[in-house]
């Protein structure tokens, strides 16, 4: 007696070829929005942790940088450590505990980091934006106008920014040698300069230091035609590099134009000169008044067509 045969209703039998496909499909997909949101949130840092400048947050860092910590240099052990206390204030302000940033750690020429955060633009293909500032001092100094104020100025740029949305991503890069002349600046130079060419020709590159002069921006380079120098209207001024130079040609943003960048020095003042002492604990309020300029003229720059 031959077994009879049972078949499954036509849409019963649909639905048993249907559903592993569909859960395969959604599974897929679930996957790859999560590894690309992902990817989206690490670039873009956690917003909700901007904070806005005050001038109590600027004297609270100017305190920790000039009293606290002191010289940041490689010259001396006691220095090297409070460089390294300097580098490990910047990724606790700037990092996932405080402002939200994934903080990248980029090879120095010595032991200290380059410490990069990004906050990444609407359009990736763009030509992004550079702010860079440095986290030494020179030797026999704490290092007020050099380069306390800028990297405070700096710090506090990326965390009001923290929560902006531009068409060019803007990344912030904290480097360790640029005011000790016996430390690897060149070699810093080159590993900035390397840094930013992998993410191909920036649309701006701006230096930040001495910014406890006043709250009028100075704005100079070597590149004539730098993007930055014409926006500064209503922000500060153009001064010529015979200006803010001195006698010494060794500037960060020089160097950097020698490397074939077009560096933009922002400031408020010339350079420290050789025998300034540079130890006073800058007026916060002075401070906080020029970093609104310098975030406005960040702000105009990642959002120039």
């Amino acid at each position: 007696m031959s077994e009879e045969v049972r078949k499954w209703p036509r849409p019963v039998a649909w639905l048993l070829v249907l559903l592993p496909l569909w859960l395969f499909a959604s599974g897929a997909g679930a996957v790859w929005y999560f590894l690309h949101a992902e990817k989206r949130q690490e670039l873009r840092g956690e917003q909700r942790f901007a904070r806005a400048v005050s001038r109590e947050m600027m004297a609270d860092d100017l305190r920790k940088l000039v009293e606290l910590i002191g010289e940041r240099h490689a010259s001396s052990e006691t220095a090297a450590r409070n460089l390294s206390r300097a580098a490990a204030m910047i990724e606790g302000l700037l990092g996932p505990g405080n402002t939200g940033y994934k903080v990248r750690r980029g090879r120095g020429p010595g032991e200290w980091p380059l410490l990069h955060v990004t906050l990444a633009g609407d359009q990736p293909a763009a030509p992004a934006v550079w702010v860079v500032s440095s986290y030494d001092s020179r030797p026999g100094s704490p290092g007020a106008e050099a380069n306390a104020t800028g990297l405070a100025a700096t710090l506090a740029a990326a965390q009001a920014l923290a929560g902006a949305s531009f068409p060019a991503s803007i990344h912030f890069v904290l480097i360790p040698h640029a005011n000790d002349r016996d430390s690897p600046v060149l070699e810093t130079a080159a590993r900035l300069r390397d840094l930013i060419r992998d993410s191909g020709e920036p649309r701006a590159l701006l230096h930040v230091e001495a910014m406890g002069a006043g709250r009028q921006l100075w704005l100079s380079s070597r590149d004539t035609a730098a993007a930055p120098l014409a926006l500064a209207h209503e922000l500060g001024v153009v001064r010529g590099m015979e200006d803010v130079c001195l006698s010494d040609d060794a500037d960060t943003a020089s160097v950097l134009f020698e490397m074939g960048l077009p560096a933009v020095r922002v400031a408020t003042r010339a350079q420290v000169a050789p025998d300034e002492a540079d130890n006073a604990l800058p007026d916060a309020a002075l401070v906080a008044a020029s970093t609104g300029r310098l975030i406005e003229l960040i702000r105009r720059c990642a959002a120039r067509p």
